[in-house]
């Protein structure tokens, strides 16, 4: 496969980390996507993360609400199909799922915004590949971070303590097999990131698309050992939209593939709960005037979009 949005090499990061934060800042100007090559996360780690999954989603559907934590928006363990709709959509996405996030200490101050995880101990070696690979990621969607604050002027650690303790999300996503009934669903509809940035592994079946600025759907299937990294809307509105967070969507797939199942895993970074989240002054101008006059915490923005999606 060949990418739609030219691939950044993490291998320039160490070695000329001003060029780096250029290229991936240019690629978020244009698209509000960027595609990484040559990421290093561990390949066996996230193999076996998702060859763990897939056990799980081959499940029967009881077996798996075992593992359904109702009043908990979603936040935690499994998802069933069915349930998340898009923002305005009429028909839910034809996807199951399963969340977990992060691990604090008893007595810390975020405890209250970040539930237990839930762990599948039948299966072995579930919880440590899993949080292997939420730890993998959260790592590197910092230094992701650190180039984008370079880019826009900033300290390469402005946003360290903004996310260090962020409520971020590592998602597994199972997409069956397109019924026949799907009555114009799709498998996740037309929408746009509430996060800060996304991190997504590569699918083996494609599907994604962006929109793009001039209104066409772009199909985005990054090579083998690339990871893409979007833009969402927590750090647009941060930006003033100097870094735009792009509609994006999973179409299903053709006739002659639509009995192949898709996994995905999105890693959905997130500020820490109590950060307010306004308009950076080097993004506002006499062109660019504040878009956002009223500032939000991280969470509360958190909720409110959850509640759109029907999640909350």
């Amino acid at each position: 496969m060949t990418s739609a949005i030219p691939p950044v090499s993490y291998h320039l990061y160490d070695a000329d980390f001003p060029a780096f934060a250029r290229a991936l800042g240019e690629s978020y100007a244009r698209y509000g996507f960027a595609v990484v090559s040559d990421h290093g996360l561990p390949g066996d780690l996230i193999e076996g993360t998702l060859a763990r999954f897939k056990t799980f989603f081959a499940w029967p559907e009881e077996a798996k609400q075992r593992y359904h934590r109702p009043g908990l928006a979603g936040a935690r363990g499994y998802t069933p199909f069915g349930i998340e709709t898009a923002k305005g959509a009429k028909a839910h996405d034809l996807k199951e799922f399963w969340h977990m996030g992060r691990e604090l200490p008893p007595g810390h101050a975020y405890r209250a915004f970040m539930p237990e995880n839930v762990w599948v101990e039948e299966i072995d070696g579930f919880r440590e590949a899993a949080y292997g690979l939420y730890a993998a990621l959260d790592g590197f969607g910092q230094r992701m971070l650190r180039a984008i604050a370079q880019y826009l002027g900033l300290a390469p650690d402005f946003f360290d303590a903004r996310v260090n303790a962020g409520n971020s999300l590592l998602r597994v996503l199972h997409y069956p097999p397109v019924p026949e009934d799907a009555a114009g669903a799709v498998r996740a509809a037309a929408h746009e990131d509430i996060n800060v940035i996304t991190l997504l592994l590569g699918a083996e079946e494609g599907g994604l698309e962006i929109l793009t600025k001039d209104g066409r759907w772009l199909p985005i299937n990054p090579p083998p050992g690339c990871i893409v990294v979007n833009i969402g809307d927590m750090l647009q509105r941060m930006t003033n939209h100097v870094l735009p967070s792009t509609t994006h969507r999973v179409v299903n797939p053709p006739p002659e593939r639509a009995r192949r199942p898709r996994y995905s895993m999105p890693f959905f970074l997130h500020f820490n709960p109590d950060v307010v989240i306004e308009p950076l002054p080097g993004c506002v101008s006499p062109d660019n005037p504040s878009r956002y006059p009223e500032p939000i915490t991280a969470q509360d923005y958190l909720e409110e979009r959850l509640r759109e999606i029907r999640l909350l």
